[in-house]
């Protein structure tokens, strides 16, 4: 008979070997212009049952920081890299700009394709560029796509600039719905069809809510009595709207018999608009902005199996790309899948067993020409407005704040003229950084809008 001393080590032991032998299952949930203070578990303001019990029966990341807007977000969450490094942190990608992600960037999708991944969907928006094959979400690793190539479509006709933009694969889609169901429903066929086999599988759903323009089923509307205003309503009708949808995807994991082995993470992809009053707060700064409510969203991971604290919560400084080097680690992978990334495994981070990261992390974009740019250290988190490009270097012009982000976390002290040399040493490593920019970004939003007339149905050219 097995000694009893040794019982927890031969479990533990059998543990690890399972879970190299058979990685999870990975299923990312994304939602767009999430605020803070828009989901239960942080707030009464909205109600989000399924993400609570999804934030309950795993870790909060309390501290999890994404870019200041959706397309630098995506591109940082499929490459684990910074996207100043392939020119996509200045703007994002509006409908009439023929740009994408750099096709010699490997993508999450690609990456676990070779690793054994035999499925791997995209249901929602993708946002990473439209205009060519060559950037469409099926020559970039995913297996099957189900969604729209732009941002801010309508969610009942389905279109944008007049025409439907909704696709399944390489083919314009006649389906009809809502969107946010439609996504929500085809993420979760996605999962019963493929949960049981031999391979697992990886489900990306980046949901266009509750991004503008606000629309909403009129039975969630309905359901929705307690706001001040029309817009306060749509947008909780839309945020209860989601959150049913990833209940529906929830339960496909569930009912799959494969829960306990599949890790499912959710954050926004920046913080709410300025629009809506009180959806960031505690936090200062919206969308589009450094401070805290434009880059720190709700979010949580779960994977029972992989031994993350059910109703812990994590208050390392992670950023969305740390999900790629993560996941690909716990596939029995120790590099990067392509160029070296700036994003860490975080594992024994969100498991409980590493209590602190030492890294900075930066942030910037130039979305209207104005830039914004930021650096967090472990105590300090600077912030750049208003000046020259700061490639230039950092001047008297720019308008800059300095917080004790530990102590500080709602940036409510500036301590810039306090400490003027953890500014200038901030400051240096942030124009540093800047510096990584490649020669032809994204242009600005507006730039070329010209009178564009959208193709039609939205399809790809070779």
């Amino acid at each position: 008979m097995r000694s009893p001393q040794l019982l927890p080590f031969f479990s533990l032991l059998f543990i690890a070997l399972t879970s190299l032998a058979q990685p999870p299952n990975i299923v990312i949930l994304l939602a767009d212009d999430l605020g803070w203070a828009d989901v239960g578990f942080h707030a009464d303001r909205m109600k989000t049952p399924h993400l609570d019990a999804l934030a309950k029966g795993g870790a909060e990341l309390d501290r999890f920081y994404v870019c200041p807007m959706c397309t630098p977000t995506r591109a940082a969450t499929l490459t684990g890299r910074y996207p100043i490094r392939f020119g996509l942190a200045r703007a994002v990608i509006p409908p009439w700009r023929d740009y994408g992600l750099d096709t010699t960037e490997v993508t999450m999708a690609k990456a676990l394709g070779e690793v054994g991944y035999a499925h791997r969907g995209i249901f929602g928006k993708w946002h990473l560029g439209h205009t060519e094959k060559k950037w469409h979400p099926n020559a970039r690793g995913f297996t099957e796509f189900r969604g729209h190539y732009n941002g801010a479509i309508d969610y009942f006709s389905l279109e944008r600039e007049g025409e439907r933009d909704w696709h399944h694969n390489g083919q314009p889609s006649d389906q009809t719905g809502y969107a946010t169901d439609l996504i929500a429903d085809a993420a979760a066929a996605f999962i019963q069809k493929h949960a049981g086999e031999e391979a697992p599988y990886f489900c990306y759903v980046p949901f266009n809510a509750p991004h503008s323009p606000f629309q909403a089923p009129e039975e969630y509307l309905k359901a929705v009595t307690n706001k001040s205003n029309k817009v306060e309503q749509t947008l909780a009708a839309m945020i209860h709207c989601m959150d049913d949808g990833i209940g529906r995807i929830l339960t496909a994991v569930k009912e799959s018999g494969e829960e306990d082995n599949t890790m499912v993470w959710f954050f926004s992809d920046n913080g709410g608009v300025k629009k809506v009053k009180s959806n960031n707060r505690p936090l200062r700064g919206d969308k589009l902005s450094a401070f805290e409510g434009g880059i720190r969203v709700p979010a949580c991971v779960r994977w029972p199996a992989g031994g993350i604290p059910a109703g812990s919560k994590v208050t390392v400084p992670l950023s969305c790309m740390d999900i790629f080097p993560t996941v690909l680690h716990l596939s029995g992978v120790e590099e990067s899948a392509g160029k070296p990334f700036d994003g860490v495994d975080v594992f024994d981070v969100i498991a409980g067993t590493r209590k602190q990261l030492e890294r900075p992390l930066f942030f910037y974009h130039g979305q209207s020409g104005e830039e914004v740019s930021a650096i967090i250290t472990a105590k300090w988190k600077l912030v750049i407005e208003k000046g020259p490009d700061l490639r230039d270097g950092f001047v008297k012009a720019h308008q800059h704040f300095l917080f004790a982000i530990q102590k500080d976390p709602n940036e409510k002290k500036d301590l810039a003229k306090k400490h003027p040399e953890v500014v200038a040493e901030l400051a240096g490593k942030l124009v540093a950084w800047r510096k990584l920019q490649v020669a032809n970004p994204v242009p600005v939003y507006g730039g070329g809008k010209g009178a564009f007339k959208a193709p039609k149905l939205w399809q790809v050219r070779e």
